[in-house]
């Protein structure tokens, strides 16, 4: 991975079944890839996540509102009409503003058994 100039050797764990995910998702729904990290960083990482491009946009920190102390990722950004996004995230704080569009998951670290 190359980042400003620099070359990283980098080892990402991939939750098991996440890249497919995308990949099924992607034929039923527009899958936008949102996270709260910087995108210098993120955006080599997420193009390991989604190699064969299921997802039709990234955002990234810049993108997120700051809160509190908190980077929420304010779903309204998205210009789309509420009642049809969805985020799947496992922190409570992503969804602070559109409690009601989470579905929640619980955090993963390296379980390969993981479903």
């Amino acid at each position: 991975m190359e980042i400003d100039g620099k070359k990283f050797k980098v080892y990402v764990l991939v939750r098991p079944g996440a890249m497919e995910f995308l990949k099924e998702m992607q034929k039923y729904y527009e899958c936008i890839i949102y996270t709260a990290s910087l995108s210098k960083y993120a955006d080599p990482l997420m193009d390991i996540l989604d190699d064969k491009q299921s997802c039709s946009g990234r955002l990234f920190r810049e993108h997120c509102t700051f809160y509190q102390g908190m980077y929420v990722k304010d779903l309204s950004e998205l210009g789309r009409d509420l009642k049809d996004v969805l985020i799947i995230d496992n922190s409570p704080t992503a969804y602070l503003f559109q409690p009601d569009n989470a579905l929640p998951i619980i955090s993963w670290y390296d379980e390969k058994e993981d479903t």
